[in-house]
């Protein structure tokens, strides 16, 4: 008996799954408001050289004492030609003919660097990381780095949990990944410097990778084939709602410490809806743990209201000890089919986070303000989703794949051609190309999940999480290389959305085919792809199978 026909036996897709979704959303909302935080903790409001120090200007301090604000302004700051005062520079002496002729001033006036601090506007944001350690200026570099830093804590978090999900399985990671996540992202909001909160960033990055593979793949391994679609769907769009959730917070908390206190509390509730998380009976099986297996079904069957099956008596003893072997990211690249699919897999995760962040971080604003630019941001993601829940059904994940991630290139194509004065279209274009990123996305996950054996699925997850994160990584540098050519970004992001999309035309369709168990499952006859694959590591061979 295949698993999927165990599934139907107990309803692959009642009761007891849609609360299994419930719970395991409630913890991927707090997936963006982590990946997406640094927008506002980092946020750096309208700033100037701190003129308060006057010790060192001698016969200069008086006079200047006597002027309004307005005033010492004026003589200490340089303006940009718009006329707004510059952020990083004061003039090295005071210029007091400035008061009676603004354009009575040399081209070549003296300037430095702010020597006393900044005064910042805090107006919109009470304190952020720039406001508070002064990552500003010569330090602005800083504020990005505590975001690449957090994704290299996620880079490092896919390998370690795609291991340990396979190995020791899907629910004790998910709780390690828990807690690892809410301690240090609760300790980082209690940093006293900024080492020591990029370390705690990272650390925090390491754990959230733990929840998004597992959530994802416990929850797809429980529901039967034909629901796998509003499963992907589903948990993608639990993205969207914390999106969107992260601009309400970010909008009622301008403080960084609370905020992030805030967007890390929901990871409490996990913790205590853990033990009403099923282990993955693929899982158990698969790895020979028929008893414990058996505990979940039955707990599956009684909650759906269906009869119990008794799985020890369809698998054999030679079944479970050809099951009882350790699996490892080698494993990935052993044997022909699944070494196709792990590169082919990996050019496209690259390119659809590239291409994804790499527009997320240059599409221009509505002219709004950042919460609510925000919050369109993420709302446009939402029907992009709806539209590939539809179509992932009717032409495969293959087409949508492609589809997604051509479309998204011809979008960066067309907005290159198209003249920066013509800003509507251009805005439609890029919200278009937005959103069709998004839902490159939300088919690479479930695509992935479907193409990999259950053996090594967390394994291959963790790779390709890894390779994205490469891609989230490279993104802002593409986008530097403005400075050698304006289009050459677009050029560049253009290019990986259609290299990747193409290469996913040489990935096996997965539509209606059943979960491969085991790598045999994929490599075992000539010519068959995952598609056909029966997986059928309950059912013995039968003399005529060969």
């Amino acid at each position: 008996m295949k698993f999927e026909k165990i599934l139907e036996e107990i309803n692959g897709f009642g009761s007891f799954q849609l609360l299994l979704i419930v719970l395991l959303c409630s913890s991927r909302i707090v997936l963006p408001c982590h990946y997406l935080l640094n927008i506002f903790i980092t946020a750096v409001p309208p700033h100037r050289c701190d003129l308060s120090d006057l010790g060192d200007l001698g016969d200069a301090a008086e006079t200047l004492t006597n002027l309004s604000d307005a005033q010492r302004l004026t003589v200490s700051v340089p303006k940009h030609k718009d006329g707004t005062f510059k952020s990083c520079e004061m003039f090295a002496e005071r210029q007091f003919q400035l008061l009676s002729n603004i354009s009575n001033i040399s081209a070549d006036v003296s300037t430095v660097q702010c020597h006393s601090g900044w005064v910042y506007d805090n107006s919109s944001f009470s304190s952020t990381l720039a406001t508070e350690w002064d990552l500003v200026c010569d330090r602005k570099s800083l504020r990005n780095t505590t975001g690449t830093i957090f994704f290299l804590g996620v880079m490092v978090g896919s390998i370690v949990f795609g291991f340990l999900c396979d190995k020791y399985g899907r629910k004790k990671t998910l709780l390690v990944s828990y807690v690892i996540s809410m301690v240090f992202s609760l300790a980082s909001a209690f940093a006293n410097s900024y080492v020591m909160f990029a370390v705690l960033r990272f650390l925090t990055g390491f754990g959230m990778t733990g929840i998004g593979i597992n959530s994802l793949v416990l929850s797809i391994e429980w529901v039967d084939t034909d629901h796998r679609s509003f499963i992907g769907v589903i948990g993608s769009l639990s993205w969207s709602v914390g999106n969107m959730m992260l601009a309400g917070f970010a909008f009622l908390v301008n403080d960084w410490r609370t905020l992030v206190m805030v967007v890390t509390a929901p990871l409490g509730f996990a913790v205590l809806t853990w033990w009403w998380i099923p282990e993955s009976a693929r899982w158990l099986l698969a790895n020979g743990k028929v008893e414990t297996a058996q505990f979940y079904l039955d707990r599956c069957a009684k909650f759906n209201k269906r009869a119990k099956v008794n799985v020890e008596t369809l698998c054999n003893k030679e079944d479970l000890e050809t099951q009882d072997k350790n699996y490892t990211y080698l494993h990935l690249i052993k044997t022909p089919k699944i070494r196709k699919i792990s590169v082919v897999i990996g050019i496209v995760w690259f390119g659809v986070a590239a291409t994804y962040y790499g527009i997320s971080l240059n599409i221009g604003g509505f002219g709004l303000n950042a919460y609510l630019t925000h919050f369109i941001y993420a709302a446009i993601e939402v029907p992009a989703k709806l539209m590939i829940y539809c179509l992932l059904d009717i032409i495969g994940r293959r087409k949508c794949q492609s589809g997604t991630l051509l479309l998204t290139g011809t979008c960066i194509a067309i907005n290159i051609l198209v003249p920066r004065d013509l800003w509507i279209i251009r805005s439609v274009v890029a919200i278009l190309g937005k959103g069709l990123s998004e839902a490159s996305f939300t088919t690479v996950f479930l695509y992935t999940s479907e193409l990999y054996p259950t053996v090594v699925r967390q394994n291959g997850l963790g790779y390709a999480n890894f390779v994205s994160r490469v891609g989230v990584s490279v993104a802002p540098l593409v986008l530097l290389l403005d400075d050698v050519w304006t289009p050459l970004p677009q050029i560049v992001l253009c290019c990986v959305a259609i290299s990747s999309g193409l290469a996913s035309l040489l990935l096996p369709e997965t539509l209606k085919a059943r979960l491969p168990q085991t790598i045999d499952d994929i490599e075992e006859e000539p010519g068959r792809n995952v598609a056909d694959s029966s997986a059928v590591f309950l059912e013995p061979k039968s003399e005529e199978d060969g």
